[in-house]
């Protein structure tokens, strides 16, 4: 699935064959700020999401078994205040990038006065999630999962913290009063609840046919290594968390991603079947889905990851340099629609920069500012501002404007950051010193880079292979950059007791 959809399946189902499905555009993005700031003054939610954005689907209602809910769902949104769920197993320690549109869209919410629950699978955690798996998941051990659901809290929180901050900056202030998210963890109500109980109040409105049906489960089956029962019954544990959070807090709409759909259909199901066998008469509560796409490049590779390895949104784990290098590097066929998905830009400043960047692609337009103000939404402000200093003196041709006291800070604990002395930094051949950064193999392969010019001080291409470093070298008296290639490279700069001064 390639763009958001809104599925309401709150309709009596029948047969595993007999859904009536709806698809709808809610109101989560918005096409300009002069939209959002009109909608903020009457109603808890801003205008539908634009189809320009490529964050809905337009719903197919040439078939009689499909039809569109979309106003039934915004005006449940725009008349009340609603209490959305968006789950996060702990499988890592930490959120990456590919959880960045689950976590927008219940951003979308907060910022308008709703109240969100971002929900932690401390019990989902240790049985493990069959979708979009072909093999068995191990096993986490209780204490790993119990640490990472304790780092997982602490990481939405801060994630929420700074993205509220950054869409003040951008939004007109909600005229409701912003609540707090909710940050649970779905061990809280599994954890007394025994067996028996489990199959009395969820196994008895769970059908066979219907679990047999969801693709994570189909696929499995389909395959050699089959699926185990504790696979198997991950589903229920899943649609568990929506009716309690349904019943205990009033949780209408579940966020996934579209691997989460069936997940998500056995949640509804599950709150439908319950109310039918409760005789709740006139009560009128119903479940709706937001399914989000699992993105991947123009190449068809995932997003999220660099050299193998996810993008983390913990500094401490993708440092933020790395981070607003992930996005800067994005291509040019992505950028504009990251642009629209992962920011609160208004389409007009969106639409202007991709002309501009289409006119001069070689400035990066689109890239400089996605990577900042994704950087600025995950790391906050100053987070930004070491990033581009960074990427300036590491990149940039002019990098000798840059003051060797904010390079050093935007720079200090980076892989390509060292503290020498100046008897280790004069008077030795560039050849060797690019050796002992490990930027080169060995001091002959830093001379045919140099012959080959691709070796470069200071951005400039060493021509010398001789050639040693001089106080004149050093930007702002302290500083030097060493690079082979695009994004190898090194920065030194004197320790503190051997400042230079130009003249000395």
């Amino acid at each position: 699935m390639s763009q958001i959809g809104i599925r309401n399946l709150a309709a009596t189902v029948t047969t595993s064959t007999s859904y009536k499905v709806w698809d709808a555009a809610l109101s989560l993005w918005h096409s300009n700020v002069s939209s959002v700031k009109a909608a903020t003054k009457t109603s808890y939610i801003a205008s539908p999401i634009p189809h320009r954005r490529g964050c809905t689907r337009r719903p197919d209602c040439s078939r009689t078994h499909i039809q569109n809910h979309k106003e039934e769902l915004k005006l449940e949104i725009q008349n009340s205040r609603q209490v959305v769920y968006a789950g996060v197993d702990p499988t890592a320690t930490s959120l990456h990038v590919g959880h960045l549109l689950p976590l927008l869209c219940l951003l979308h919410f907060h910022i308008r006065g709703h109240q969100i629950i971002p929900l932690i699978g401390g019990a989902t955690g240790l049985i493990g999630d069959p979708s979009g798996r072909s093999t068995e998941r191990p096993l986490s051990e209780e204490s790993v999962v119990e640490h990472n659901v304790h780092s997982l809290t602490t990481a939405i929180q801060r994630f929420f913290s700074r993205a509220t901050e950054y869409a003040r900056d951008r939004l007109q202030p909600s005229q409701t009063p912003l609540l707090q998210p909710d940050v649970r963890n779905n061990l809280e109500w599994t954890k007394d609840m025994g067996l028996l109980e489990f199959l009395r109040k969820i196994g008895i409105h769970s059908r066979i046919n219907s679990m047999m049906g969801r693709e994570s489960v189909r696929a499995r089956l389909e395959s050699q290594q089959g699926i185990s029962f504790t696979e198997f019954t991950y589903q229920l544990l899943q649609s568990y968390d929506f009716l309690n959070l349904h019943e205990t807090a009033g949780c209408n709409i579940q966020i996934g991603g579209s691997d989460q759909w069936g997940n998500i259909v056995a949640g509804i199901d599950l709150i439908n079947r319950v109310n039918a066998a409760s005789n709740s008469g006139g009560r009128n509560a119903k479940g709706f889905g937001i399914v989000t796409p699992l993105l991947t490049t123009a190449t068809g590779e995932k997003f999220g990851k660099s050299a193998g390895n996810a993008v983390s949104l913990d500094e401490t784990i993708t440092n933020v340099f790395d981070f607003y290098q992930f996005f800067l590097r994005t291509p040019d066929a992505d950028a504009t629609r990251y642009l629209k998905m992962f920011t609160l830009l208004p389409m007009s400043r969106i639409d202007e920069t991709f002309h501009m960047s289409k006119q001069r692609p070689e400035k990066r337009i689109a890239q400089r500012l996605l990577a900042s103000e994704v950087t600025e939404l995950v790391h906050g402000r100053d987070a930004v501002q070491r990033a581009e200093i960074a990427t300036a003196i590491l990149f940039d041709n002019d990098c000798k404007t840059i003051r060797a006291e904010e390079a050093v800070k935007a720079l200090r604990g980076l892989p390509v950051f060292h503290a020498w002395d100046k008897a280790d930094l004069f008077g030795i051949p560039l050849a060797k010193m690019a050796t002992r950064l490990q930027i080169t193999s060995s001091n002959s392969a830093a001379r045919q880079l140099i012959s080959a010019k691709g070796l470069y001080l200071n951005n400039q291409p060493v021509t010398d292979p001789n050639q040693t470093l001089s106080i004149r070298d050093l930007i702002d008296g302290r500083i030097v950059v060493l690079r082979v290639g695009k994004y190898k490279q090194a920065v030194v700069a004197l320790s503190t007791h051997g400042v230079c001064t130009h003249g000395i």
